[in-house]
């Protein structure tokens, strides 16, 4: 199964629920992930541009994208930006395709 990784932000509002209510999303992130036959593999916070980041297995793109959607659309979130991830050996077997296809620069002459 692919792996993806998931940068997230909270809205402040979120935040203000979260220091009120102190909450462990893994739980409620592993059940999304699960619904769509994936799994969560970690569950990070951090500081910077994003307040936190997953890393999940699913199925495939429109499984994990269901899943984003719906984590999207619930309004906690102020952004969500997922990321395929591939493995060394994918990117290996890209590398060699990659080679078979003859790619010509803009301008350059074949």
């Amino acid at each position: 199964m692919p792996f993806y990784l998931t940068r997230f932000s909270y809205t402040p509002e979120t935040w203000a629920r979260l220091m009120k209510n102190p909450e462990d999303r893994r739980a409620a992130a592993t059940q999304y992930i699960e619904a769509v036959g994936g799994k969560l593999h970690g569950f990070w916070y951090a500081f910077g541009e994003h307040d936190g980041y997953n890393l999940w297995e699913a199925p495939d793109n429109v499984s994990m994208a269901a899943a984003a959607i719906a984590i999207g659309g619930g309004g906690a979130l102020s952004s969500i930006e997922t990321t395929v991830l591939l493995t060394v050996e994918e990117t290996l077997e890209a590398l060699k395709k990659a080679s078979t296809i003859g790619y010509r620069p803009p301008g350059v002459q074949g």
